[in-house]
Formats: C-alpha cells, structure tokens, sequence
C-alpha cells in the first residue's frame, strides 16, 4: 500500500523513530502501523520514545566562530556523565557546526548532518547511549570580530556555558576577557537600550515597595528611585558593570581605554531556566505501596 506523510509522522511519534526509519518500517510491514513499531523496536530504533518523557537538564553548550560570525548551541541529556561522552561530544560539535548555516532550532533539526537531519542524528545517538537528548537553544551573532570562551570545559569548544562577544576594533585578548566577565558575572543586557521594559518596570516596583515603607513622602521616595534604579541598571548591564580584571572599571570604560567597542554578545548555560525535578525514592515507593 501507499505509504503518506501522515502515516510517518504517526509513527515518529509513537516512537520517535527518525523520519527515514518510520518511513522504512512502513514499507517493509505494508503500512502496518503495530507491525511498523515491533520492526522498530526490533532494531532498536524506538528506543527513543521510552526516553522522551525523562527531563533532560544536562549535556554541553558549544560555540563556533567562523570569521565574523559565531554561533552558540545547548544540546541537552539526562546526565552530566553522557556530557563527558566523547561519542555526544562529537555530535555536539557537528551541531554546533551545523548551526552556522542555520538562523533557529527548528531549522538547526532540520539541517543536514552527515546525510542525515540533525533530528534524526539525535534520534539515533539516544537509542545507542540510552538518554534522552534534545537541541534545546541556538543563538547567533555577527560583528567585525567575534570572539569565544568556554567555561568549565569538558572539550575544545564545548562545555557548561558558552559565551561568543561581537567587538568593532580592540583585540582577542581584550574580547577573551570579556567573554570571561560575561561568563562570570551574567549580564542581563549590554546596555540600558537594550534591557527587557518589563524587567526595568518590574524592579522600579518593588524599589517603589521598599521604599514606601520606610514611610518617607512620595516626594522623597521619588528620587530614592532615581539613585536605586541607577545602581540597578550597573548591575545588571554589561557596559555599566565593574569589569572583573579591572574593578576601577566599567566594561564600557575598559573598552574604550582597549580601542574596542562591544556590539554584542550571547550568553548560554547548560539547564538555564529549566526546572530539574528532584526525585524522592522513599516517597515513591511508600506510594506505590499504597497502590
């Protein structure tokens, strides 16, 4: 029998087979769905659906520069142990490499790895190391100059966070130093420009809380605010920040002083944002017990 597009997609998500290999199970079991899962199973390719649910909060973030363009991607497993994997470290670096002709996620899956797509790549390697794997996050940027740094390294170009900077003028040794003041410090933004609205509107709130209750006239707590938000904006904006090698320094003021002028920059962490569910075995059991 035929076998239609949305025959495959039903059984990738079945079993998160790869779309090749959902393709293949149909044809080889005359679009026997039931038949086309057990003909996966039996090659160990849904494998990957077992895994699917399970939280996948460690794995690395690699960069790659290539001229004026950089680029950083999180791949994410279920441990840190597959993290040090030089199997995963290899993939990690071909998606990484990968990304650089890509502009978001869905396209990063969709594009070519080796013949394969980057979804399917994934698909397979979870099958064979037995952890669910995702490409959680890519982030990209152009400048004259761009520059990397890895902190917590586990291989070249690959580690817990990654960290590109986008500079017109200074050098690399300058730009490394920035990088590792991001990597340090966690800017929110690179300027007040370019801070969330709705970050500042939220801050000048609770500051306005506070300072109500120390009970002073609105008069006064006015320009309370003024100098609270403005030590606020220093901490959280990467050119008004205290730079880490130089703390007489603003990273905008060190930057001036280096003949460089940062355009950007892009900060990823492994698990940032994602909330690890902590699992209570005693619990669990007790439960289970009770039926």
């Amino acid at each position: 029998m035929a076998i239609t597009a949305s025959m495959v997609k039903e059984l990738r998500d079945s079993t998160g087979a790869g779309m090749m290999d959902a393709k293949k199970a149909l044809t080889e079991t005359d679009g026997d769905m039931d038949a086309a899962v057990d003909w996966l199973r039996t090659k160990g390719l849904a494998k990957a659906a077992k895994k699917s649910g399970r939280i996948a909060a460690e794995g690395l973030v690699a960069v790659v520069v290539d001229g004026g363009k950089g680029v950083a991607v999180e791949v994410n497993s279920e441990t840190d142990f597959v993290g040090k994997n030089a199997e995963f470290q290899e993939m990690v670096a071909g998606i990484a490499r990968a990304a650089l002709t890509v502009s978001d996620v869905e396209a990063l899956k969709a594009a070519d790895m080796g013949g394969n797509s980057v979804e399917e790549v994934i698909t397979n390697k979870i099958a064979t190391i037995g952890e669910n794997m995702s490409v959680r996050r890519m982030s990209g940027i152009d400048g004259d100059s761009v520059v990397s740094y890895v902190h917590n390294a586990a291989a070249p170009g690959m580690g817990k966070i990654g960290v590109l900077v986008a500079l017109k003028g200074g050098d690399e040794a300058f730009g490394k130093q920035v990088a590792m003041h991001i990597a340090a410090v966690n800017p929110a933004s690179l300027s007040e420009a370019d801070l969330d609205p709705a970050v500042v509107e939220k801050e000048k709130n609770v500051q306005m809380d506070i300072a109500r209750e120390s009970g002073k006239p609105e008069e006064v707590i006015e320009k309370m605010i003024v100098g609270r938000m403005k030590k606020f904006m220093a901490e959280v904006t990467l050119l008004n920040q205290q730079f880490v090698v130089n703390p007489d320094l603003t990273v905008g003021a060190a930057a001036k002083e280096a003949g460089a002028e940062i355009t950007g920059f892009i900060r990823l962490e492994v698990g940032e944002g994602i909330e690890k569910k902590e699992e209570d075995f005693a619990a669990e059991v007790a439960k289970a017990a009770k039926g």
